[in-house]
């Protein structure tokens, strides 16, 4: 499968952006959908995870209460709703996909398949 990042943007602190993954082929529906991100000279981390209906969810504490995110299955896409942007938030987000996880969902080495990575930048 072959993910396609969008939504990025600069913003102010506290405003919002909605981030797409959109997948290639019709098998999307059996994947586990990721959020990562990576700021500068840090290791990529874990933001949020979406099982394969969408009827499970999972927040990294940073992030919790403040993003969203959810599928459409029908449309091959995935999103990240974030609210409450702050400038510890900016950082190139990827989305990541995977249809049998080998680890816990919050280990970027478990998913097989990545985006190319959408620059979100918060200024104060």
């Amino acid at each position: 499968v072959q993910l396609q990042a969008s939504g990025g943007g600069l913003v102010q602190a506290g405003e919002s952006l909605r981030l797409s993954c959109t997948a290639s082929g019709r098998t999307f529906r059996r994947y586990t959908m990721g959020w990562f991100r990576q700021a500068p000279g840090k290791e990529r981390e874990f933001v949020a995870v979406v099982n394969w209906n969408g009827g499970t969810t999972y927040y990294a504490d940073p992030v919790k209460g403040r993003f969203t995110i959810s599928r459409e299955n029908a449309k091959n896409t995935a999103y990240l709703q974030m609210s409450g942007l702050k400038p510890e938030d900016t950082a190139v987000y990827y989305c990541a996909a995977d249809d049998i996880l080998s680890g816990a969902y919050y280990t970027s080495g478990v998913y097989h398949y990545w985006g190319q990575g959408t620059q979100v930048t918060v200024s104060s």
